[in-house]
């Protein structure tokens, strides 16, 4: 017979993004509750039954009354799976006011992993939590994943925290080793902490978060559809995508001369998907004064198609000649501010940082004039 479940973690509910502007924030934060429900919908559509949360479901060890209500009715609703519930260390042990509130309100599809041991989740399949006793345990907990359960038997470790650090030749203590599947004799150890997808070893892998929250890791979100079919037998693990935003940070190299609408459309992802596309463009390389103000113009006029949209043009340089300066004035103050800028520029006295800002200020100093006199 052959047991499939889900492994996740790093859900973050009620994470509040306060970076960002009021209506994007809010839907970043609706994201992250509907998940359970997009989690759901993946555990059915592969024929798994049990969803194993590995920690970080929340993102403080304080949800407000809602948050944590939310979360467990929107698990209740999913009645004909199991929900498997570790801490992490966003919402450690130590957070006991946290756990009793969970314990207490808790449906009766979900059980709380609060203690390290061996739970049968079927016949002859065997689960070891190792659950953070606090933000920062100071040991490795993982540890007790080596608890005996009968011959024969497939055991699955669920664990939250970093691999272990051998830079330094000696480990860093506290931290998970890359072996402890090994050392324990488990058939898989499913992991959270680390929120983009990774393996680490044959039977050892973080699932990341099932919604991204931020520009960090490339691998789209997901959950990992796990299936074991014997003890010692290779793990089967398929990647199921659950995310709703794209979280995107695309590079745009220029040069002068080059197509630029071209090179900026094939970065930008189709026109349904942008409302739940955050983007953000760093740019490159050298353009003209007037390439460089039409770059920005286009930039411009895409960006309320976006969930979120930011570009970074602090890497990219300007070419400018004297003579451009002639199409900003040929007399008086708008001159003089623009002689100064170039002056800045290509001073070699001044900050990086600095000649970078006067080539950005001279850029849009142009542009201002140009859609003055359009």
């Amino acid at each position: 017979m052959t047991y499939s479940f889900l492994h996740t973690s790093d859900l973050h509910l009620g994470r509040p993004f306060g970076g960002f502007p009021e209506d994007i924030r809010g839907r970043l934060r609706e994201a992250r509750h509907t998940v359970i429900s997009r989690l759901a919908r993946a555990a059915r559509d592969t024929g798994a039954r049990d969803v194993l949360l590995a920690g970080d479901t929340f993102d403080a060890e304080t949800p407000s009354p809602e948050t944590l209500r939310h979360a467990l009715r929107a698990m209740a609703v999913e009645g004909d799976l199991r929900w498997f519930l570790m801490p992490g260390n966003h919402d450690s042990l130590a957070a006991t006011e946290l756990w009793r509130r969970i314990l207490a309100d808790a449906p009766a599809n979900l059980t709380v992993l609060d203690r390290p041991g061996a739970l049968e989740l079927a016949t002859g399949v065997w689960l070891l939590p190792a659950p953070p006793t606090q933000r920062r345990p100071g040991r490795d907990l993982t540890e007790a994943m080596s608890t005996s359960t009968p011959e024969g038997a497939i055991r699955i470790g669920l664990g939250h925290g970093a691999i272990m650090d051998f830079t330094d030749g000696e480990g860093s203590p506290g931290i998970i080793p890359p072996d402890r599947a090994r050392l324990s004799g488990l058939d898989y150890l499913g992991l959270g902490d680390w929120h983009g997808r990774m393996q680490i070893g044959p039977a050892t892998w973080y699932s990341g978060t099932p919604e991204a929250d931020g520009f960090k890791h490339a691998t789209a979100p997901g959950a990992l559809v796990v299936s074991l079919e014997a003890s010692g037998a290779p793990a089967r693990v398929e990647v199921t995508q659950t995310g709703q935003f794209h979280w995107l940070r695309p590079e745009l190299d220029l040069l002068p001369g080059e197509d630029i609408a071209g090179h900026l459309a094939g970065l930008l992802p189709g026109e349904n998907q942008r409302r739940d596309s955050l983007l953000r463009i760093e740019a490159s390389g050298r353009l003209t004064l007037a390439e460089r103000a039409g770059l920005e113009a286009a930039l411009a006029a895409i960006a309320p198609d976006f969930g979120w949209f930011e570009a970074d043009l602090s890497r990219l340089g300007t070419d400018v000649q004297p003579d451009d300066l002639d199409l900003i004035d040929r007399g008086g103050a708008l001159r003089r501010a623009a002689e100064s800028l170039l002056g800045e520029a290509g001073d070699p006295a001044l900050a990086q940082a600095d000649r970078q800002l006067a080539e950005m200020a001279l850029s849009r100093l142009y542009a201002l004039v140009q859609e003055v006199e359009a």
